[in-house]
């Protein structure tokens, strides 16, 4: 298996809350997960004597910086077999830390050399920051103010994966939700923002060997009761209630791990799974089911240059995605018609376990041999630029107006910005 822990998800849906104005990344993937900016002014071409800054950070992750005003928040854990898990506080302008808070935790020997001990990504509101840090006895969920004080802490009992932990906490009005879809007791539930305390809890089917990355969404949608998206090889696509956490609907499409999360175009939604060996594909789902719905929702499926790990992104009715090799598509979301496929590291090689972002109708796609390439999204394949980060990276940008930020797997690159 390859790296799983930013994987992601999205949907054409409003943010789960209101973000501080000019803000929008205060979960992984932006807002609501979508992975989609509205900035006009992000640089489409750089070299490493364009970047505002870039610096070091202790220990080594995928984690994916989440902002609230001045502060970014962003995960870590020391080099040293990731004993030491760290929650980072860094200045906005200049990158240096403001504070961090640090715990020692029990290690693991990963089932993947790209798997590691931070690889979920905080989320933040106007009051606190939420982190996940998770050992085979400890599933820990902290809440910090913005200033560093902890304000609470939960302990979700043990768990236990081949590659250890990967999905990200989301926040929906005033209830984090937290996945934990694992080999072991698996469940996802909705803890109080300001006090820790579960609000309800779903249990989940637990599966030797397939334990889910992804993490959840939010589907708002007229006539349908506000749902929470997840996808994973026990429930494949499903669908819960976001106010009681009960099961609504599940199509069991999967019959691999599923690390990336869920996609909405139109009544269709998107996830796909996958293994380091092959076999990829993804599945497209007909939104409005009740229970099991594996046999009259399924659209269609897609097998070709199909991710594993990456989450698509969406402009209009084109979905487009990127195979951890490197080979990308434009797919028309409706039929699953390949408009375009094409390979985006032919000239340099690596993955990309980074999910794309889409930012004024270009979508970057980030590889774990340090570049940026950038591509129109659009009905014909134009590679724009490709840029340097001076390090390779597995985790997914974040953009912040005119800013770009990327965690490289030791240090955190912005560009942009005057």
């Amino acid at each position: 298996m390859k790296h799983f822990g930013f994987g992601a998800f999205l949907i054409l849906a409003a943010a789960a809350f209101p973000a501080a104005e000019g803000q929008e990344w205060t979960r992984f993937r932006g807002p609501n997960g979508t992975g989609v900016s509205d900035s006009k002014s992000v640089p489409v071409t750089w070299t490493e004597k364009d970047f505002r800054w870039r610096v070091e950070l202790p220990g080594h992750s995928h984690s994916t910086p989440v902002i609230w005003g001045d502060k970014l928040f962003v995960q870590s854990a020391s080099k040293d077999e990731g004993k030491e898990r760290m929650l980072l506080c860094l200045s906005k302008t200049d990158g240096k830390e403001l504070w961090s808070k640090k715990w020692t935790l029990p290690t693991h020997k990963p089932g993947n050399k790209n798997s590691g001990y931070a690889n979920s990504s905080p989320a933040v509101d106007a009051d606190r920051v939420y982190s996940l840090f998770v050992s085979a006895e400890q599933f820990l969920v902290f809440a910090h103010d913005h200033s560093g004080k902890e304000l609470w802490k939960e302990n979700l009992g043990s768990f236990k994966s081949q590659h250890g932990y990967g999905a990200s906490p989301i926040i929906h009005e005033g209830k984090l939700i937290v996945c934990n879809d694992q080999d072991g007791q698996s469940f996802i539930l909705a803890l109080d923002v300001k006090s820790g305390k579960t609000i309800w809890k779903c249990a989940r089917r637990g599966v030797e060997q397939n334990t889910a990355y992804g993490t959840p969404t939010i589907l708002e949608r007229k006539g349908l009761p506000t749902q929470i998206l997840t996808t994973s090889f026990a429930h494949g696509i499903s669908g819960l209630d976001a106010k009681t956490g009960e099961l609504l609907w599940e199509a069991k499409v999967f019959d691999k791990r599923a690390v990336s999360s869920p996609v909405v175009v139109g009544d269709l939604v998107f996830g796909s799974c996958g293994s380091g060996g092959g076999g990829n594909f993804v599945a497209a789902v007909k939104l409005g089911g009740k229970g099991d719905v594996t046999s009259s929702h399924l659209a269609y499926t897609v097998k070709a240059s199909a991710p594993y790990v990456p989450t698509p992104v969406v402009q209009g009715d084109r979905i487009f995605w990127i195979s951890d090799d490197g080979v990308a598509s434009c797919v028309e979301a409706a039929t699953g018609r390949i408009i375009w496929k094409e390979r985006v590291a032919e000239k340099t090689g690596g993955n990309f376990f980074s999910s794309p972002v889409l930012v004024n109708g270009k979508i970057y796609f980030t590889s774990n041999v340090g570049e940026v390439a950038v591509v129109a999204a659009a009905d014909e394949f134009k590679v724009l630029s490709r840029n340097p980060l001076g390090e390779g990276s597995d985790s997914t940008p974040c953009v912040d107006g005119d800013r770009l930020y990327i965690k490289t797997f030791t240090h955190l690159v912005c560009v942009g910005g005057k």
